[in-house]
């Protein structure tokens, strides 16, 4: 049984590295004649990108937030305040001396994937930004659920709150450092 078990584990890893390379590798017959199967396995939670090294990498502190409107179960409606998932994948990292690579990123690149995919109205950019609603929705639920064992979760709404980094103290550049918010409109779970 435990063969079996190993078995399938190393199956399961091999084909992980492969969807992986295939989605690297520059375009060829197979990663063409498979693209939708690789993008379904990749997107979202696997995309790659290199914005730490980019010429100008990001210079602000962006925290997501979401509330919820709960009916309890008393069958009273109420809406929660706000709560920085951010400020509590921070705290999380903070105290935990391995973190995983998803508790550093995976808000964060949810966050990054749905801006990227939506325009300046929140309205999706084709099917990768109805994906990304729903990645972004399925994680905020998630992180909401727990707390709210005894109410059932109708709707959440998130939105950013971004602030610039402030200049070194050396630095004669002048900094904007007020917290700018974008918040989302309500979304039905």
């Amino acid at each position: 049984m435990t063969a079996l078990a190993l078995g399938a584990i190393a199956v399961a890893a091999c084909a992980h590295l492969a969807f992986v390379f295939l989605h690297v590798a520059p375009s060829n017959t197979v990663s063409k004649q498979h693209a939708k199967t690789i993008d379904d396995w990749i997107y979202p939670e696997f995309e790659q990108n290199w914005k730490l090294f980019a010429p100008n990498p990001l210079q602000q502190n962006i925290a997501v937030e979401v509330r919820a409107e709960v009916r309890t179960a008393g069958g009273e409606l109420i809406t929660t305040d706000w709560r920085d998932l951010s400020a509590e994948d921070g705290e999380a990292i903070r105290h935990s001396l391995l973190p995983s690579h998803t508790e550093q990123n995976e808000l964060r690149r949810a966050w990054d994937f749905f801006t990227g995919s939506h325009d300046e109205d929140d309205k999706p950019n084709g099917e990768r930004g109805e994906l990304s609603e729903e990645y972004l929705r399925r994680i905020a639920v998630d992180r909401l659920t727990p707390e709210h064992r005894g109410g059932h979760i109708l709707r959440i709404q998130l939105r950013s709150a971004t602030t610039a980094v402030p200049a070194p103290k050396w630095s004669t550049e002048t900094t904007d450092t007020q917290t700018y918010y974008r918040e989302l409109p309500w979304w039905t779970v």
